[in-house]
Parts: structure tokens; sequence; C-alpha cells
């Protein structure tokens, strides 16, 4: 069976300094990944090099078993959607919320041409699957953060990706609408036919259950990979961020502190 995505050997140098350090992993189909770290450790280089917008210094990375560099990295790109709060400055703020959604049929932002009807049903029909159906006709301008969230993952599915990364998707959100916000998460993740899942986080608090495996970097190189009950323990996550940290499991959700002395 062919993987959805494979890194091997991934090295990316700039200058005299080492951004990654030879990162091997391999996502598989059903499988839902938690990439964790603290800040610097190489998760937006490693972000860019699988989307193509990195040149790595050295090693290959597949998608759907089709090579960086030896196929077109703009037919590959659209396998893998990417939800990062970096797209939304893009968005022209009178553009109406299905208008957004829409445009992730066709790669494009600030969505110009026609769509056609069927464009326009099946933008609907996502947006009704993450309970934002009520915002079609909105503008970009008077959405809350968490609405802006799930009107890019709309976005995102419109293009039928194989790879769904969601950058850091609770930034900016209280409490209670990052609640609301990962239960959304947890039900696409359990969507039949749906895609692999990547999320991206600094907070363990935001690991579901639906999350199958986890990468943990730190400093550039993989720190530990695999289940993420193999890979994500108290020890694991203390040598990541460098400092003693106590990790807690209960009722299928993760919190973690510092353990002070």
């Amino acid at each position: 069976m062919i993987s959805i995505l494979e890194v091997e050997g991934l090295k990316v140098d700039r200058g005299t300094t080492a951004i990654l350090r030879g990162i091997d992993w391999k996502v598989a189909r059903g499988q839902h990944w938690v990439l964790l770290g603290p800040n610097g450790c190489g998760k937006t280089s490693l972000l860019k090099s699988i989307n193509g917008y990195f040149s790595p210094t050295s090693g290959t990375v597949r998608v759907l078993g089709q090579t960086y560099g030896e196929t077109d990295w703009r037919d590959l790109r659209l396998q893998i959607g990417l939800v990062t709060s970096a797209l939304q400055a893009s968005i022209p703020p009178a553009e109406t919320a299905e208008d957004t959604v829409v445009s992730g049929r066709y790669a494009q932002l600030d969505l110009w041409m026609d769509a056609k009807p069927a464009d326009r049903r099946d933008a609907r029909q996502w947006m009704r699957f993450l309970g934002v159906g009520y915002l079609a006709q909105r503008e970009w301008a008077y959405l809350s953060q968490g609405e802006r969230q799930r009107i890019l993952i709309a976005r995102s599915l419109m293009a039928n990706p194989k790879l769904l990364i969601l950058d850091e998707p609770c930034g900016g959100l209280d409490p209670v609408a990052r609640e609301h916000f990962l239960r959304f998460v947890e039900r696409l993740a359990r969507k039949r036919g749906g895609p692999a899942l990547l999320l991206v986080t600094h907070h363990v608090e935001e690991i579901t259950p639906a999350f199958t495996h986890a990468l943990i970097l730190r400093d550039g190189a993989v720190q530990a990979q695999g289940p993420v009950k193999s890979a994500l323990t108290s020890r694991t996550l203390s040598a990541a961020f460098g400092a003693p940290m106590k990790l807690n499991h209960r009722r299928g959700r993760y919190s973690a502190a510092v353990e002070v002395k």
C-alpha cells in the first residue's frame, strides 16, 4: 500500500545552520498525527518542506508515491490541504464565506471566476458538515476567529486532499471556542473517507482521542515518533521542551505541567 506521505533523510541547511537534521517519517492511510515541539524546533520548516516551499539540502519527500523534484510540485501540493492563520490576511474582507470555500477548489485566494453550481453545492455541503452553513453569505471581515478556522478547513476540503495540515489552528481562540473547534476536528478525523490529519501544536491539551500517532521534534531532529501512547510520555515531552514535565491522561485527553523543584 502506498503511503500518503514519506520523508526520508530530510536535511535542511541555511548557511551554517542545520534547521532539519535527517528526518525520517511516514504517514500511512488511516493515521492521524500530531506534530509537537517547542518554538524553533523545526516544525515550520518541516511543513514548508512537505508542501514544496522549501528545497531540502538532502533527502526526499514523497506524496502518494510521487517525489518532489521528479513530479510537478504543483500537482503534489494539491494533495495536501493546509489550514494556517497566514492565509487569513490574503482573503478580501468583503468576500463571502461561501466564496472563500469555493476558492479552495481552484487553489485561488480572492475568488475572481464564476463558480459552477456544483462548486457552490459542494461548498455549502462542507460548510454544513463543519457547522457553519449559516455563514454562507457573511463577509470575511465579520467572522470570528473560530468561524474563520472552520471556513478555512472547508476551503481545504474542496480540493479533496489526502492529507490535511492544521497549523496551530487554536491560536487566538478562547477556551470555549477552542473546545468547540476541537470537537469539529474530532468529527472530521472520524469521517469515513476523510483525509489523514496532521495537527501542529505546542499544547498537548489539543490532542483529541482520534489522533493515533505523534511526531515530536527537538532542535531539528526527531525526539520521538510512533503511536501516541508510546511516543508521547513525560520523558519525551521533558526532553523536547528542555524542562521536567508531567504528562497526564484522563478521559481521552492530555494535560501537562512543568514540575517545579
